[in-house]
């Protein structure tokens, strides 16, 4: 099983874009990135390089769709797939207003017929995989059958994986916000769908907190899934290669980081963006050493100024006090 011990780095809406995925390649190499979802009308009808463009350093990664319409999502995946992703997600978790009233996302997991049609059709159109990311029920449903209903079709339709949020979504009475903590963790549910499910990739994603406890429940599926802690703390990134996919550990190379960081920050500046859109997501990477607080300041004052450049990053960085750490460490 070592072999396909898999390690994903989950899409947060309104958080992850392009610039994080590109930071957090520069942390890991093997993991594979998701995007945030994308409505399938929109990769049909919209501006696709703004919707779906990325950097070719961000392989592998996965465009993640919404819809409820097999042609539509069987046509977006067409797209997506000669946009040169390297998987084609559907989400069935999300359980936000907008997702709702779209009919796609968590609302979804009532119509599990529904959805293994809408695998079947993007299975037929593309040749990279297609996988579905779900919750382990919503609302008053019973989460055993009905997330064995969601499971046994999606994976009769030809779906490549699963990946299940270990919560329930609760479309009535809770934010969004509020269904990423009020709805209680169940990992015994995903573990039992593994156990019934053996030869089928099922992953799990939900409230881990660490890679030491994504590890622990490798022992039980076929990968994890960090969200929240993995965007506030990016810096435990650097440990997924060796941990995950056997790889040598190596020390972070900081410098070369902000060097590349920095590099990119300037392309996107070029190209008329600003320089916060990019070190947003860098807020939390020393988090824990000598000088973060300092670093954190800078780049959420300084780095969000008009015409802010690279040499805010480098100037953030420069407070970050590597030698105090180690004799701390010794």
């Amino acid at each position: 099983m070592e072999k396909y011990r898999k390690f994903v780095i989950a899409p947060m809406m309104d958080w992850t874009d392009r610039h994080c995925r590109f930071f957090h390649r520069q942390l890991t190499r093997r993991a594979l990135l998701y995007t945030e979802m994308v409505v399938a009308d929109a990769v049909i009808q919209g501006a696709r390089e703004r919707l779906l463009g990325f950097d070719d350093t961000e392989h592998p990664v996965a465009l993640q769709l919404g819809g409820s319409d097999p042609q539509k999502l069987a046509e977006a995946a067409r797209i997506g797939e000669a946009f040169g992703y390297d998987e084609i997600n559907l989400n069935v978790g999300c359980p936000s207003d907008r997702v709702q009233s779209g009919t796609f996302g968590a609302c979804l997991m009532k119509a599990p017929v529904l959805v293994a049609d809408c695998i079947a059709a993007m299975k037929v159109s593309v040749s990279i995989p297609v996988t579905v990311k779900c919750r382990i029920g919503v609302d008053e449903q019973d989460p055993e059958p009905a997330l064995d209903a969601l499971a046994d079709g999606v994976f009769a339709a030809g779906a490549d994986a699963l990946w299940v949020h270990a919560r329930k979504a609760w479309l009535e009475g809770l934010s969004p916000k509020e269904n990423r903590d009020v709805p209680p963790l169940d990992y015994s549910r995903v573990y039992r769908l593994k156990a019934r499910k053996q030869n089928k990739f099922i992953g799990i994603n939900g409230g881990i907190q660490s890679l030491e406890e994504a590890l622990d429940h490798i022992d039980h599926v076929d990968g994890a899934m960090l969200g929240r802690t993995a965007y506030h703390t990016p810096g435990i990134l650097a440990g997924v290669d060796a941990a995950f996919y056997g790889d040598k550990p190596d020390a972070l190379d900081f410098v070369a980081l902000i060097d590349a960081m920095a590099d990119y920050a300037a392309h996107h500046i070029e190209r008329g963006g600003r320089l916060g859109h990019v070190t947003r997501h860098m807020v939390g990477v020393f988090h824990g050493l000598p000088g973060a607080r300092r670093y954190r300041q800078i780049l959420s004052t300084d780095a969000t100024r008009p015409g802010a450049g690279p040499d805010v990053l480098k100037a953030a960085f420069a407070a970050v006090d590597f030698g105090r750490a180690d004799a701390e460490a010794a």
